[in-house]
């Protein structure tokens, strides 16, 4: 299993635990895992991945934004610092300065332009030629 399929996992859990919790859905800054992510949409194994992780099936839709990352907390008490593949691009190349910010200060602050939503796999308003 690649690095990106199981921040990807990682990533699924923690979502059901914040919808399940009533939050809002984390915020997907990293182009590397939202790439894993879209390899497996749509597929028989995406949704067994999010029954297994979210216990509900998690999907995908355009909801950019720009900020903190909320739940970079919940993440460090689970599995501990986030690894340099969250700070790559869908290129390989890792945004140093990122990085040496989180390790620095233990916080992230980030663009993004898609998260989870509860539901199908892709939202209606997000046509397949919309992804990255």
């Amino acid at each position: 299993m690649s690095t990106a399929t199981t921040e990807l996992r990682r990533f699924l859990t923690i979502t059901g635990q914040r919808f399940n919790n009533g939050q809002l859905a984390p915020e997907m800054f990293s182009p590397a895992v939202d790439a894993a992510w879209h390899e497996l949409l749509g597929t028989p194994q995406y949704a067994a991945l999010c029954q297994e992780t979210a216990g509900r099936p998690i999907g995908h839709a355009a909801t950019g934004g720009h900020g903190p990352i909320s739940w970079v907390t919940a993440y460090e008490e689970a599995y501990g610092p986030l690894p340099e593949i969250w700070f790559t691009d869908a290129d390989g190349n890792v945004d140093q300065e990122a990085i040496a910010h989180y390790r620095a200060t233990g916080t992230v602050v980030a663009e993004w332009d898609c998260g989870p939503i509860g539901g199908d796999d892709v939202a209606p308003d997000r046509p397949e030629t919309a992804r990255r």
